[in-house]
Protein backbone atom coordinates (compact mmCIF):
# COMPACT_ATOMS: atom_id res chain seq x y z
CA UNK A 1 0.00 0.00 0.00
CA UNK A 2 1.31 3.26 -1.00
CA UNK A 3 2.25 5.35 2.36
CA UNK A 4 0.68 9.20 2.37
CA UNK A 5 2.79 11.95 4.30
CA UNK A 6 0.43 11.11 7.16
CA UNK A 7 1.69 7.19 7.72
CA UNK A 8 4.16 7.91 10.23
CA UNK A 9 1.47 8.85 12.32
CA UNK A 10 -0.36 5.02 11.64
CA UNK A 11 -3.11 7.29 9.23
CA UNK A 12 -4.24 6.62 5.94
CA UNK A 13 -4.88 8.75 3.13
CA UNK A 14 -8.55 8.22 2.50
CA UNK A 15 -10.90 9.66 -0.56
CA UNK A 16 -14.51 10.04 -0.83
CA UNK A 17 -16.10 9.78 -4.27
CA UNK A 18 -19.97 10.11 -4.48
CA UNK A 19 -22.33 8.75 -6.97
CA UNK A 20 -25.62 7.26 -8.14
CA UNK A 21 -23.97 4.58 -10.13
CA UNK A 22 -27.46 3.59 -12.21
CA UNK A 23 -25.28 1.50 -13.41
CA UNK A 24 -21.96 1.24 -12.63
CA UNK A 25 -20.14 1.92 -15.60
CA UNK A 26 -16.40 1.91 -17.38
CA UNK A 27 -16.26 6.08 -16.82
CA UNK A 28 -16.91 5.20 -12.79
CA UNK A 29 -14.16 2.68 -13.40
CA UNK A 30 -11.42 5.23 -14.75
CA UNK A 31 -12.20 7.29 -12.16
CA UNK A 32 -11.92 5.00 -9.37
CA UNK A 33 -8.63 4.05 -10.99
CA UNK A 34 -7.44 7.80 -10.96
CA UNK A 35 -8.51 8.43 -7.38
CA UNK A 36 -6.57 5.74 -6.20
CA UNK A 37 -3.90 7.13 -7.24
CA UNK A 38 -3.69 9.50 -4.73
CA UNK A 39 -4.91 7.91 -2.22
CA UNK A 40 -4.91 4.46 0.12
CA UNK A 41 -8.37 3.66 0.32
CA UNK A 42 -11.10 4.96 -1.33
CA UNK A 43 -14.84 5.38 0.28
CA UNK A 44 -17.07 4.79 -2.29
CA UNK A 45 -20.53 7.02 -1.55
CA UNK A 46 -23.65 4.95 -3.09
CA UNK A 47 -25.73 7.49 -3.19
CA UNK A 48 -29.81 8.09 -3.28
CA UNK A 49 -29.38 4.94 -1.92
CA UNK A 50 -33.22 4.55 -0.63
CA UNK A 51 -34.23 4.68 -4.32
CA UNK A 52 -34.93 1.72 -7.04
CA UNK A 53 -37.44 0.93 -9.89
CA UNK A 54 -37.92 4.47 -11.33
CA UNK A 55 -35.97 5.15 -14.64
CA UNK A 56 -33.07 7.50 -13.19
CA UNK A 57 -32.90 4.80 -10.50
CA UNK A 58 -33.62 1.39 -11.84
CA UNK A 59 -31.43 -0.79 -9.96
CA UNK A 60 -31.52 -1.12 -5.55
CA UNK A 61 -28.69 -0.44 -3.82
CA UNK A 62 -27.82 -4.28 -3.15
CA UNK A 63 -27.69 -4.12 -6.81
CA UNK A 64 -25.20 -1.69 -7.27
CA UNK A 65 -23.12 -2.43 -4.70
CA UNK A 66 -22.50 -5.64 -6.73
CA UNK A 67 -21.90 -3.99 -9.72
CA UNK A 68 -19.55 -1.89 -8.14
CA UNK A 69 -17.71 -4.55 -6.36
CA UNK A 70 -17.85 -7.31 -8.98
CA UNK A 71 -16.02 -4.52 -11.48
CA UNK A 72 -13.64 -3.43 -8.72
CA UNK A 73 -12.89 -7.03 -8.48
CA UNK A 74 -12.82 -7.69 -12.32
CA UNK A 75 -9.75 -5.05 -12.51
CA UNK A 76 -8.09 -6.62 -9.83
CA UNK A 77 -8.28 -3.54 -7.09
CA UNK A 78 -7.61 -4.47 -3.99
CA UNK A 79 -10.79 -5.32 -1.66
CA UNK A 80 -8.42 -3.78 0.73
CA UNK A 81 -8.59 -0.57 -0.80
CA UNK A 82 -12.20 0.31 -1.14
CA UNK A 83 -15.30 1.02 0.82
CA UNK A 84 -18.59 0.82 -0.77
CA UNK A 85 -21.63 2.88 1.62
CA UNK A 86 -24.90 3.33 0.78
CA UNK A 87 -26.26 6.83 2.06
CA UNK A 88 -30.07 7.59 1.55
CA UNK A 89 -31.02 11.50 0.06
CA UNK A 90 -32.13 13.57 3.29
CA UNK A 91 -33.25 16.62 0.91
CA UNK A 92 -32.35 18.81 3.02
CA UNK A 93 -29.07 20.34 2.17
CA UNK A 94 -27.87 21.39 5.40
CA UNK A 95 -28.12 18.14 6.21
CA UNK A 96 -26.29 16.12 3.79
CA UNK A 97 -22.80 16.29 4.55
CA UNK A 98 -23.31 15.18 8.43
CA UNK A 99 -25.15 12.45 6.85
CA UNK A 100 -22.41 11.30 5.03
CA UNK A 101 -19.63 11.82 7.46
CA UNK A 102 -21.87 9.62 10.20
CA UNK A 103 -21.94 6.91 7.53
CA UNK A 104 -18.00 6.81 6.14
CA UNK A 105 -14.22 6.37 7.91
CA UNK A 106 -13.16 9.82 8.16
CA UNK A 107 -11.31 11.09 5.08
CA UNK A 108 -8.99 13.49 3.79
CA UNK A 109 -10.17 14.96 -0.03
CA UNK A 110 -13.51 14.66 -1.64
CA UNK A 111 -13.78 13.54 -5.14
CA UNK A 112 -16.66 15.36 -7.24
CA UNK A 113 -17.69 17.22 -10.07
CA UNK A 114 -21.41 17.60 -9.04
CA UNK A 115 -21.57 21.39 -8.33
CA UNK A 116 -23.86 20.71 -5.35
CA UNK A 117 -21.88 18.12 -3.69
CA UNK A 118 -19.10 19.99 -3.97
CA UNK A 119 -19.96 23.10 -2.37
CA UNK A 120 -21.84 21.01 0.20
CA UNK A 121 -18.43 19.38 0.80
CA UNK A 122 -16.28 22.70 0.56
CA UNK A 123 -18.95 24.49 3.01
CA UNK A 124 -18.39 22.13 5.85
CA UNK A 125 -15.07 21.96 5.42
CA UNK A 126 -13.33 19.74 3.48
CA UNK A 127 -10.83 19.83 0.12
CA UNK A 128 -13.16 18.80 -2.65
CA UNK A 129 -10.97 18.08 -5.87
CA UNK A 130 -12.64 17.30 -9.56
CA UNK A 131 -12.62 14.17 -10.96
CA UNK A 132 -11.15 13.66 -14.36
CA UNK A 133 -13.83 13.14 -16.97
CA UNK A 134 -13.56 9.70 -18.97
CA UNK A 135 -15.57 10.12 -22.92
CA UNK A 136 -18.02 11.58 -20.75
CA UNK A 137 -20.31 12.27 -23.83
CA UNK A 138 -19.97 8.14 -24.00
CA UNK A 139 -19.60 7.16 -20.53
CA UNK A 140 -22.32 8.17 -18.17
CA UNK A 141 -25.43 6.08 -16.66
CA UNK A 142 -28.18 8.14 -18.81
CA UNK A 143 -26.73 6.97 -22.19
CA UNK A 144 -26.41 3.76 -20.67
CA UNK A 145 -29.59 3.58 -19.46
CA UNK A 146 -30.99 5.20 -23.17
CA UNK A 147 -29.34 2.51 -25.18
CA UNK A 148 -30.95 -0.33 -23.10
CA UNK A 149 -34.15 1.53 -23.72
CA UNK A 150 -33.73 2.02 -27.27
CA UNK A 151 -32.28 -1.87 -27.90
CA UNK A 152 -28.81 -0.53 -28.31
CA UNK A 153 -25.43 -1.12 -27.69
CA UNK A 154 -25.13 -0.97 -23.86
CA UNK A 155 -22.80 -3.84 -22.79
CA UNK A 156 -19.68 -2.15 -24.26
CA UNK A 157 -20.13 1.17 -21.88
CA UNK A 158 -19.96 -0.95 -18.56
CA UNK A 159 -17.53 -3.43 -17.32
CA UNK A 160 -18.00 -6.90 -18.48
CA UNK A 161 -18.74 -8.21 -15.10
CA UNK A 162 -21.58 -5.65 -14.18
CA UNK A 163 -23.49 -6.44 -18.17
CA UNK A 164 -23.13 -10.12 -16.84
CA UNK A 165 -25.04 -8.89 -13.39
CA UNK A 166 -27.46 -6.47 -15.29
CA UNK A 167 -28.50 -9.57 -17.84
CA UNK A 168 -29.08 -11.95 -14.75
CA UNK A 169 -31.02 -9.54 -12.63
CA UNK A 170 -33.60 -8.89 -16.45
CA UNK A 171 -31.96 -5.21 -15.63
CA UNK A 172 -33.01 -4.19 -19.45
CA UNK A 173 -36.33 -5.44 -18.95
CA UNK A 174 -37.23 -4.05 -15.89
CA UNK A 175 -36.10 -0.43 -17.37
CA UNK A 176 -38.06 -0.87 -20.62
CA UNK A 177 -41.24 -1.95 -17.78
CA UNK A 178 -40.64 0.89 -15.95
CA UNK A 179 -40.82 3.11 -19.07
CA UNK A 180 -44.11 1.18 -20.44
CA UNK A 181 -46.96 3.36 -20.08
CA UNK A 182 -50.52 1.76 -19.65
CA UNK A 183 -51.93 5.01 -21.76
CA UNK A 184 -53.42 3.98 -25.40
Amino acid sequence: MRKSGRASQGMVKRGLYVGRFQPFHKGHLAVISDILEEVDELIIIIGSAQYSHRMDNPFTTGERLIMIHEALKEAEIQLERFWIIPVPDLHRHMLWVAEVVSYTPRFDTAYSNDPLTSRLLKEAGFKVKPCPFHRRNLYSATEVRRRMLEGKDWESLVPRSVATYIKHIDGVQRLQDLNATDKA
